[in-house]
């Protein structure tokens, strides 16, 4: 009986160590500035991902079809709040400083709700953070043409 107990309780810390070890290689490892962390690529919640690629498409339709901007800018700050590490964020932040950009020339079927100038800078905040964080991004070089004009990108920050 005491055998079989420890032979038991053997086998169960051998299957947990194993079931670490494996997370822990299945997980890469990203160095950023001294720290390491682990990639974030990896760490993509399926749902998160499906509920924000929905969330990318309505925010397109306000923004493409209706002009309705401030409808698009709460969508695609959803994204941007709730899912970082979203495959589609830097279309997130294009939609969302774009957005406000127009809704500060009091453009679109919907008021602003800001003074213009808030909705500026709230556009500069997105776009500096797309082209500052995602340089590959196909909307990188629409993003600085319109910050040439608000005052260049803001600096990358630790909260960015």
């Amino acid at each position: 009986m005491k055998k079989s107990l420890w032979l038991a309780l053997g086998l169960s810390f051998a299957v947990l160590c194993g079931v670490a070890r494996a997370q822990e290689q299945g997980q890469q490892k990203v160095k950023t500035g001294s720290r390491v962390e682990p990639d974030p690529s990896v760490l993509r919640d399926p749902a998160l991902e499906t509920d924000s690629k929905k969330n990318l498409k309505v925010a397109q339709h306000y923004f493409k079809l209706k002009k309705a901007y401030r409808a698009a800018v709460m969508r695609a700050e959803e994204i941007i709040a709730g899912n970082p590490t979203f495959t589609g964020i830097d279309e997130a932040l294009y939609i969302a400083g774009m957005s406000h950009l127009r809704l500060s020339r009091k453009e679109g079927s919907q008021p602003p709700t800001l003074k213009p100038e808030l909705h500026r800078d709230e556009a500069r905040v997105y776009l500096s953070q797309l082209v500052n964080d995602h340089p590959e991004s196909s909307f990188r070089k629409e993003a600085e043409k319109e910050l040439a004009i608000l005052g260049g990108p803001l600096p990358k920050t630790v909260s960015q």
